[in-house]
C-alpha cells in the first residue's frame, strides 16, 4: 500500500501546469458585462484547440445542504443566463427544484483559463426545453428517451436494451417529445474570470450584479 501511494505521489508531484504559452489578460479593457467576455473566451478556447471547451461543472447542493457536483454540457449562453439540459426526475433536477441555485465551473487548460458563474436557476418551458432537445444530435434524444437518470440498475443488460429500443425510436420519430428532459437557465448573479499566470500573478476579475441594476467590477487576488 505504501508503494502505491509512493508511486502515486510520484506520479502527481511529476505534473506540471500551463506548460503552454499563456495569453494576456487585461482586466481594464474587459467590457461592462459578462457575456460577450465570456463569448470571447470561449471562441479563444475552441481557437486554441481547448478539448470539449463546451463542457461545465454544475454544482447544486442537496435536501441536506451538503455540496453535489457533475459535468455537463453548456447548450446557450445569452442575455438570460446560461443554459443546460437534464431530466427533472434527475438527482440535480430534485436538487434544483428543493434549492434553485447552482454555480458553474468551465476550466480551459491551454489557455490557462477559467470562468465561474453563479446564480438562480430556473426552469425553461416545456417548448423551449423540446425544441433545444432537437436541435442536438440523435444520441443526444436517444439518451433522453431512454431517462430515469440517477435511478438504481439493476443490470448493464438492461441500459443496452434500452438504449437500442431509444436509438430505433429516435431514428424513426425524430421529433419525439421526452417529458422529463428539461432546459434550465442559470441567471447569473457573480461572473468570474481567472487568466492564469506563469509566475502565479493570476489574473481575476470579478463581475457582480445582486438585482437588475448594472454590473460592477473587481479584481480579486490570487
Amino acid at each position: 500500500m505504501n508503494e502505491d501511494r509512493s508511486d502515486f505521489l510520484r506520479r502527481l508531484h511529476a505534473q506540471r501546469v500551463w506548460d503552454v504559452e499563456l495569453p494576456a489578460f487585461d482586466p481594464g479593457a474587459a467590457p461592462a458585462e459578462p457575456l460577450a467576455l465570456f463569448r470571447s473566451w470561449f471562441a479563444e478556447a475552441v481557437d486554441a484547440g481547448q478539448t470539449e471547451p463546451h463542457t461545465m461543472t454544475l454544482a447544486t447542493v442537496d435536501a441536506y445542504g451538503h455540496p453535489d457536483v457533475r459535468t455537463l454540457m453548456l447548450h446557450d449562453a445569452d442575455e438570460t443566463g446560461w443554459h443546460f439540459g437534464t431530466h427533472v426526475t434527475s438527482a440535480k433536477g430534485h436538487q434544483l427544484a428543493a434549492h434553485p441555485h447552482g454555480a458553474l465551473n468551465f476550466y480551459w487548460p491551454a489557455q490557462g483559463r477559467q470562468v465561474r458563474v453563479r446564480g438562480p436557476v430556473t426552469l425553461r418551458s416545456a417548448a423551449e426545453s423540446l425544441a433545444d432537445l432537437h436541435a442536438h444530435s440523435t444520441g443526444a434524444l436517444a439518451s433522453a428517451l431512454v431517462g430515469r437518470q440517477s435511478e438504481v440498475l439493476d443490470s448493464y443488460d438492461d441500459l443496452v436494451r434500452e438504449f437500442e429500443a431509444a436509438w430505433e425510436r429516435a431514428h424513426a420519430e425524430p421529433e419525439a417529445d421526452a417529458p422529463s428532459w428539461r432546459l434550465y437557465v442559470v441567471t447569473p448573479r457573480e461572473v468570474e474570470f481567472f487568466q492564469g499566470e506563469a509566475r502565479r500573478r493570476h489574473v481575476r476579475l470579478r463581475y457582480r450584479r445582486p438585482g437588475d441594476g448594472p454590473w460592477t467590477r473587481e479584481l480579486l487576488r490570487p
